[in-house]
């Protein structure tokens, strides 16, 4: 039968008989809960029917279940929600009663034909009654367009006007113009006795005098405002002299509304444009400008340094004084003391720039500090192992243990987890803080945190066990002074990880020199504390162990739990575990030494990561290799070769004056672009700088096969592409002699001298360790020479 006759005889009401609908039945929802849930359920809901007290009776006991539920059994909020939603709730808003709508009657529709469109109008003779009015529309006025009377005169046109027609009058009477030019002339006549003390413009003022008294008390006079002139001797409008000024008695009705008031002098601006150069001695050739005059004004305002220029010039001073001849040298050549009004007074004053802004270098004697200091001793270790061995869920569970972290963090990560499937991440995501980490359930890059017991301070570094960050791990087995290699002891699991990831940790662990191992066999309560399964996993890691050329006497085996905490910090108290006499992990942990220190070596740190925080605008975080540092010291960053100085170096979240090797610090860096530094980067002082190279020479350890081959070489967080240019010999793994010469591959286990060629220069130096990678595979590890 083909599937389309299956799904027509398809019988449907008896496939819906067999469905019960239990699944997602709401009856049986409180079924669902976990034991755990049940009985917090309970607690909760009694808890909150004695807070609410009388009010409890408002309230269902499923309304309140339900309000826990929601808020995680939050008594406050459940009860609040409770007394605002059931017992007192808001006052609903009062609604305005609608107004009601205007209601029209429907017009009845009147239906038309084409004929009574045309009903009572007639086609010709129309009575005069019913004729349109047409009315034409009115013109506007012509203005400045013409055909119209223009717009009304101004006072000088109308002034105009008059004298041309006065002008016009006047040459139809020759005889009165040449009594009026006598009459003039007349006027011209100087009293010979009032020569020696007469001022300029005294008889004027006086006819002005004269002129004011007259129009008081003409009636007309109030429509003439006269203003003196500037210069009295300049003639008047139209050639007039000031004493031919008409008077009140001699102006006629016609010109009175035609005078207007007389021009004032000239602006500044005027006389520039259109004024006489004749009383100048020459031609000037400069021009002065309108601000010029100011009484504020000075020529050298900028003949000087500006505020912004001693700004960046105590700044230069502060951030390049490492020699102090050369700086104070420098100082002089580029600060110069201002002068007059430039000269910085109150607040700005207080703003100027020195090396106070920065801390000097004390030229401490960072190793008798060293000595001197009572701190505790610090050590790092890194969590390595096959992915999903269990390495962030021990880590989340051991700061648990040692009350780092709450129990209501982890039950708030548990909810969170419940969400997405994960539930069983909740002490994970202590350490897994990404979200992309969180997703896909996998460490992927270098998780930090820090906790301290009665002996040390430790430095936690998870690394991720995927053979895809193998790169991220090896970053974080080069801080870290030992390890923890965790094992899986379910059946199946530990030889499937000892094909894998475990094997390639073990290998990358001894090359990064890195000679303790503690080895957690994890999940042995998955099969049940036993015994067999301990000693069959030790005895297979040890042999592992030692053809890697670890001591045994560096390597120990702890039997724990991650999950629940057994043998983390307390012994259990389960019997099944009472074969065990060896040390907790945490005793384990402090019965390891740190590596020795590098003090006396020049100062090395490589970035591992690169913020920005409140005291400086670019801070860099990592592990110091080896030797010293100090507040106030020149630095160098490589490869970009950019320097820079120390405002601030804080170790363990603690701020301090100096740094030694073996620690993690932040360094608050200033005097360098942070677009010069990198993650990788290598810091050196200016003193003691790193050398930056691309070729190499070292002596490795083949794991696989080794030819002329593109390689990546790893060193911390640096990465850096290259090829294997060259193969010198094959050398003997006890006394280094050459074996074989030029040879054209390496067979896995093989130690040789290659030469590798990078693409760009890196900051590498003789004596530290390398790994070789390609095809995301390791390949070798060696020491450069």
């Amino acid at each position: 039968m083909s599937r389309h006759q299956a799904v027509r005889n398809l019988d449907y009401d008896e496939a819906l008989d067999e469905y019960e609908g239990e699944d997602f039945d709401d009856e049986n929802e409180a079924d669902q809960l976990s034991p755990e849930d049940r009985d917090a359920m309970n607690v909760g809901t009694a808890t909150v029917q004695s807070a609410l007290g009388p009010d409890a009776d408002k309230v269902t006991a499923q309304q309140i279940q339900d309000a826990l539920w929601y808020y995680y059994y939050d008594i406050d909020k459940t009860v609040s929600y409770l007394q605002k939603k059931f017992i007192a709730p808001p006052p609903a808003p009062k609604q305005e009663p609608k107004k009601a709508k205007d209601v029209y009657p429907i017009r009845q529709t009147v239906s038309l034909s084409p004929s009574s469109f045309f009903h009572g109008i007639p086609w010709m003779n129309v009575p005069s009654n019913r004729q349109a009015v047409l009315v034409p529309p009115r013109p506007l006025p012509g203005g400045l367009l013409g055909g119209g009377e223009g717009p009304k005169l101004s006072k000088l046109q109308a002034l105009a006007a008059a004298r041309k027609k006065k002008t016009a009058t006047e040459a139809k009477n020759p005889d009165d113009k040449v009594d009026r030019a006598e009459k003039r002339m007349s006027t011209l006549a100087i009293d010979e006795s009032s020569k020696g003390d007469q001022r300029p413009g005294s008889s004027i003022l006086a006819k002005r005098q004269k002129l004011a008294a007259d129009s008081a008390s003409g009636a007309q006079a109030a429509t003439l405002v006269s203003r003196p002139r500037q210069d009295e001797s300049a003639p008047g409008p139209s050639g007039m002299d000031v004493d031919d000024a008409p008077s009140p008695g001699n102006i006629d009705e016609a010109e009175v509304d035609c005078l207007v008031v007389p021009p004032t002098r000239p602006s500044a601006f005027a006389q520039t444009l259109f004024g006489s150069a004749q009383n100048s001695a020459a031609a000037s050739q400069t021009y002065t400008l309108p601000y010029m005059d100011s009484s504020t004004f000075v020529p050298s305002a900028f003949s000087q340094p500006s505020p912004d220029d001693i700004v960046l010039a105590a700044q230069a001073k502060a951030g390049t004084k490492f020699d102090a001849a050369a700086a104070k040298s420098a100082t002089k050549k580029v600060v110069t003391k201002p002068t007059g009004s430039q000269t910085p007074t109150g607040e700005m004053k207080q703003l100027q720039l020195d090396d106070s802004t920065a801390p000097k270098n004390k030229k401490l004697n960072v190793l008798k500090e060293f000595e001197k200091s009572e701190n505790k001793r610090s050590a790092s270790f890194v969590v390595v192992g096959h992915v999903d061995a269990g390495k962030s869920t021990l880590m989340g569970r051991l700061l648990l243990e040692l009350k780092y972290i709450e129990q209501h963090l982890i039950d708030r990560y548990r909810r969170q987890g419940e969400k997405m499937g994960k539930s069983s991440f909740a002490l994970a995501w202590v350490m897994d803080q990404r979200e992309e980490e969180r997703e896909r359930g996998v460490t992927i890059d270098i998780a930090t945190n820090q906790f301290e017991t009665e002996k040390t301070r430790f430095t936690i570094l998870d690394a991720p066990g995927h053979r895809d960050f193998v790169p991220n791990m090896i970053a974080g087995a080069s801080q870290a002074d030992f390890a923890i290699l965790v094992i899986d002891a379910n059946t199946g699991a530990f030889e499937k990880g000892l094909k894998g990831q475990t094997r390639e940790h073990a290998l990358l662990l001894r090359s990064l020199g890195v000679q303790r191992v503690i080895v957690a066999v994890n999940k042995l309560d998955m099969v049940g504390w036993s015994k067999d399964r301990f000693d069959e996993i030790s005895e297979q890691v040890t042999g592992f162990m030692k053809g890697n050329g670890f001591q045994l006497k560096n390597v120990t085996f702890v039997p724990i739990s991650g999950l629940t905490g057994a043998n983390l910090a307390q012994r259990p108290d389960d019997e099944a575990l009472s074969w065990y006499d060896g040390p907790t992990l945490i005793e384990a942990l402090e019965d390891s030494d740190p590596m020795a220190r590098a003090l006396e070596k020049p100062f090395r740190m490589s970035i591992s990561e690169i913020y920005r925080t409140q005291q400086s605008q670019l801070t860099v975080a990592g592990r110091i290799e080896s030797g010293t540092v100090q507040n106030g010291e020149a630095l160098i960053i490589q490869p970009s070769g950019e320097p820079a100085s120390i405002r601030s170096i804080e170790v363990d979240g603690e701020a301090q004056d100096w740094a030694v090797a073996g620690q993690t610090v932040n360094i608050g860096l200033y005097g360098i672009d942070p677009i010069h530094v990198r993650v990788g980067d290598i810091i050196s002082t200016k003193a003691a700088p790193i050398e930056t190279s691309d070729t190499l020479t070292m002596k490795v350890l083949a794991f696989d096969h080794l030819m002329p081959m593109p390689v990546d070489v790893h060193r911390g967080r640096l990465h850096a592409a290259g090829r294997v240019e060259a193969i010198p010999a094959v050398l003997d793994k006890l006394t280094g002699s050459t074996v074989k010469k030029n040879p054209k591959i390496v067979q896995p286990g093989k130690v040789a001298r290659v030469v590798v060629k990078l693409e760009s220069k890196v900051p590498l130096e003789a004596g530290q360790r390398v790994v070789l990678r390609s095809g995301g595979e390791t390949i070798a590890a060696g020491l450069l020479e």
